[in-house]
């Protein structure tokens, strides 16, 4: 039996963006996450850093290589070419509207020819006040798989869910490698949950339709 409640993971995102269409392409050319993504047109503004990364986790660099050309290809900007880092492999591509994603894999070598499969999705929300954030989504229903004091929360991921975890606003930009800097809007909803809900750092939850 599946245990999983709606208010304890996010069924999917939505990204808003100035030119809807274009975007609704992009994605489709470059990552084809199908439901689990949509698209909708802006309506506040947004500079700089959204406060937030998404990463696209794989199971070997030839995945890795193939997403970040295909995500170049369709318009995006490459922020960090695919290389070997102290965790595996991996590659950051700033999409047309402005969202960043990490494409990773925690192999450093190639075992067998690439599956096209995306494992999972994990959507890191940079947070001013780690504490706060984290007392917010314990007080929604997630449950914390790891946690770092004030530096890193992991929460638990079901099945079929796409993963959240919270980071210091500043690291998280670093890591994706853009600066930090940025205000208005995160363009960002996320889609859970059974109730409307704003966290700690403006990101808005939609009820997931059932």
């Amino acid at each position: 039996m599946n245990t999983r409640t709606a208010s304890t993971a996010i069924d999917s995102i939505v990204i808003e963006a100035a030119d809807p269409a274009a975007a609704e392409r992009f994605y489709a050319d470059a990552f084809g996450l199908g439901r689990r993504l949509r698209v909708r047109a802006a309506d506040s503004p947004s500079t700089g850093f959204r406060g937030f990364m998404a990463s696209l986790l794989v199971s070997q660099p030839a995945a890795v290589r193939r997403i970040v050309d295909a995500a170049v290809a369709a318009g995006g900007t490459l922020v960090k070419p695919a290389a070997k880092s102290m965790w595996g492999f991996g590659g950051v591509v700033q999409a047309p509207d402005g969202s960043v994603w990490k494409i990773a894999t925690a192999a450093k070598k190639d075992t067998g020819p690439d599956t096209g499969e995306i494992d999972r999705i994990v959507l890191l929300i940079g947070a001013d006040d780690i504490l706060a954030s984290k007392r917010f989504y314990v007080e929604q229903g997630f449950s914390v798989g790891k946690s770092f004091g004030r530096s890193y929360v992991e929460f638990a991921n079901p099945e079929g869910a796409i993963q959240l975890g919270l980071y210091r606003r500043g690291p998280l930009a670093k890591d994706a490698g853009v600066p930090a800097e940025g205000s208005g809007s995160h363009r960002l909803v996320l889609v859970g949950g059974r109730a409307a809900a704003i966290d700690p750092d403006g990101f808005e939850w939609e009820p997931a339709e059932h």
